[in-house]
């Protein structure tokens, strides 16, 4: 029996990942049903590409619900309420200065499911991240990376 890991998302993250769902359920699925009816119609299924890429899609959008559905049943969501200005925690949005006031950042820290560097949104589970949680402000943290350690010293927690 396998124990299925917890997802812990904001409510923003929950809404998001409930639209994608319902998307894939009523509009992917009916999109690429009828794209796999077109290629029937071509005939020959052996050597019909349009066929076989519509049966591929068709797989990956099956495995991506199946995906969701598992992530929705094991989801804790973490209300705005639950959310401290005092300390670094996931919903937490975090002001930073890199290495002695070189550089500022903001990431709001998130479950490893909702994380998205491009949004500065970090995984709790992330090096950056790991190394916040439970922090304070005026804390200095050192991120060890790829390319070595990085410094931060957390200005603000919203």
């Amino acid at each position: 029996m396998s124990i299925d890991k917890e997802v812990i998302l904001t409510l923003d993250g929950l809404a998001k990942l409930e639209k994608e769902l319902e998307t894939l359920k009523t509009v992917k699925r009916r999109q690429v049903a009828e794209r796999i009816k077109q290629a029937l119609e071509f005939g020959d299924i052996s050597e019909n590409s349009e066929y076989e890429d519509a049966k591929n899609e068709q797989g990956f959008i099956e495995g991506r619900i199946l995906q969701i559905e598992k992530m929705l049943r094991n989801a804790k969501v973490i209300d705005d309420q639950e959310v401290r200005a005092d300390v670094v925690g996931i919903g937490s949005k975090v002001i930073l200065i890199e290495n002695n006031g070189t550089n500022e950042v903001e990431y709001m820290i998130v479950g490893s499911a909702e994380a998205d560097p491009g949004q500065a949104k970090i995984s709790n589970e992330s090096p950056v991240g790991r190394s916040l949680m439970g922090q304070k402000v005026g804390s200095v943290v050192n991120v060890n990376v790829p390319i070595g350690t990085i410094q931060y010293k957390i200005k603000a927690i919203k």
